[in-house]
């Protein structure tokens, strides 16, 4: 019987939800590992709305959980909604949405605050020694809630420009918690709290790297599920 994963979005584009890239490549190796997947996200307004052709922001006001759907072709839950106790693992993609409806990284940096329901469900996960999954920004989350964890968002370093966010490595040691330098098509595991990361975006990368290193992350996670 395939493992039971929760996916939780922050809505559908990477300037101010889910990055579509990568939770598409979440959903493809977890469906190759065999796992049974559920997606939430949560039903509140996002943060700002940005037209992803100009780059700039526009007035509009979009709900984060009704533009997941379209990411999860409509078969989506509320976040409030899910239950620690019914999945074997959580997974997280990135995209600015994680640092601005998920949380507010994208404004507070380290002295941000995370939403109630991504608390709780990360939370709930971590108390019951169930592996949690993230990639590119989303590592923040569990810096932020979980002082003293490994995470990974790439390198600490601009390394040939190919890391032009390496300062969040260093937003991530003064919450308390180590950055482990990556390559983009690898993972690391924080065996003692099962949190499992990759950079993906992070890094500019081929996308078949980035999708990769996603790979690895699922994969890791499957095995400690």
């Amino acid at each position: 019987m395939g493992k039971r994963v929760a996916l939780v979005l922050a809505g559908c584009g990477v300037f101010d939800g889910s990055e579509i890239h990568e939770a598409s490549a979440a959903l493809v190796h977890l469906s190759r590992g065999g796992a049974e997947v559920k997606i939430f996200a949560p039903n509140i307004e996002q943060r700002d709305v940005v037209n992803h052709l100009k780059g700039s922001p526009t007035e509009e006001k979009r709900n984060v959980l009704v533009e997941s759907a379209r990411l999860a072709r409509g078969n989506i839950q509320d976040l409030a909604e899910l239950k620690a106790n019914e999945f074997d693992a959580v997974i997280f993609p990135g995209g600015f949405g994680v640092a601005k409806n998920l949380c507010s990284w994208a404004v507070d940096g380290k002295n941000c605050t995370v939403n109630e329901h991504v608390n709780s469900t990360l939370q709930a996960f971590h108390s019951a020694k169930k592996p949690i999954g993230l990639c590119c920004i989303s590592p923040v989350l569990a810096a932020k809630v979980f002082p003293g964890c490994e995470v990974t968002v790439g390198q600490d370093k601009n390394v040939d420009g190919r890391f032009p966010d390496a300062e969040t490595a260093s937003a991530i040691a003064e919450l308390g918690c180590k950055h482990i330098c990556k390559n983009v098509n690898e993972s690391h595991v924080d065996k003692a709290n099962k949190i499992v990361t990759t950079c993906a975006f992070m890094c500019k990368a081929p996308l078949h790297e980035i999708f990769d290193g996603i790979g690895t992350m699922v994969q890791e996670v499957l095995k400690l599920a």
